[in-house]
């Protein structure tokens, strides 16, 4: 099975094993349910990850040390790393008819790219002499949805015109403060959801056109929606426009900007403005 396939294939099976849990359980006990998903989902993408690729390397969310620079030595010299997110949005995951959870399954390495794969590179993506994110999935499983980069049509949905209200993707329990003032400056409409992977999921489905964060997330939280989002030729970097880069010591990725091409310059600069003028302001 290829990388892209595999990818798919373990985000859409443990999505499938959230989606009995919740039936298996229930949601009379929101954080027994939300331990449970986190425990089978991870324990499951491991346990498929060493049959199918014993030879990789793995960082998940969930595994003891994932946030120690100290345990990083072993994935730092690596050439191929899983990362992954058993359950992205535990918190939706756990509340009654939200759909806005998701499982991520993301390959990062430091082997060449192909020739196709640079051609679908856009601004913002990581350089090749650090690595880079080479196939992806992000399951929503409460959807029915599976969004990967052996699928990813070049071309994204366009469901907003130009000139038209741009809509922006924003954390439902913490919005950051300054996405309120881009885009009331750009009068775009913040459209809160639940997690980070449902967030990017519909930048590249068309449901919004941009997703912008601040204030900390982890590489397991945006590598697999990162990978699909560049797959689609969508514009994927930090909030000062610089890479996203994965597989580091401190896998702290604390800010992003995914949109359409035609955004990045627009929202990249309101964003510099509004930074400048808090830092200012401070």
């Amino acid at each position: 099975m290829l990388d892209a396939e595999l990818a798919r294939h373990l985000a859409t099976r443990a999505g499938e094993l959230l989606l009995g849990l919740r039936t298996e359980l229930g949601f009379t006990d929101p954080g027994r349910l939300r331990d449970e998903g986190d425990r089978r989902s991870h324990e499951y993408l491991m346990a498929q990850l060493a049959a199918w690729r014993p030879d990789d390397s793995v960082l998940s969310e969930e595994a003891l040390g994932a946030r120690d620079a100290d345990e990083a030595a072993e994935r730092l010299g690596a050439e191929r790393i899983w990362i992954v997110d058993p359950l992205d949005g535990t918190r939706e995951y756990a509340e009654p008819g939200r759909t806005d959870w998701a499982v991520h399954v993301a390959l990062w390495t430091t082997a060449a790219a192909s020739t196709a794969r640079r051609r679908r590179r856009t601004s913002g993506s990581s350089k090749s002499d650090q690595g880079r994110l080479a196939a992806g999935a992000i399951a929503l499983p409460a959807q029915g949805s599976v969004l990967a980069t052996d699928s990813a049509p070049q071309s994204p949905p366009e469901q907003t015109a130009h000139g038209a209200q741009v809509r922006i993707a924003v954390s439902r329990s913490r919005p950051p403060e300054f996405v309120a003032r881009v885009a009331e400056e750009l009068g775009a409409v913040p459209v809160p959801m639940g997690s980070a992977g449902a967030k990017i999921a519909a930048v590249i489905s068309g449901e919004v056109d941009a997703y912008l964060h601040a204030g900390g997330q982890y590489e397991w939280d945006s590598a697999a929606p990162v990978a699909v989002a560049l797959a689609q030729g969508l514009h994927a970097s930090r909030l000062d426009g610089s890479p996203l880069i994965y597989n580091q010591a401190d896998p702290r990725l604390p800010d992003l900007l995914v949109c359409r091409s035609r955004l990045a310059r627009p929202l990249l600069a309101a964003v510099e403005r509004e930074l400048l003028s808090t830092s200012q302001a401070g």
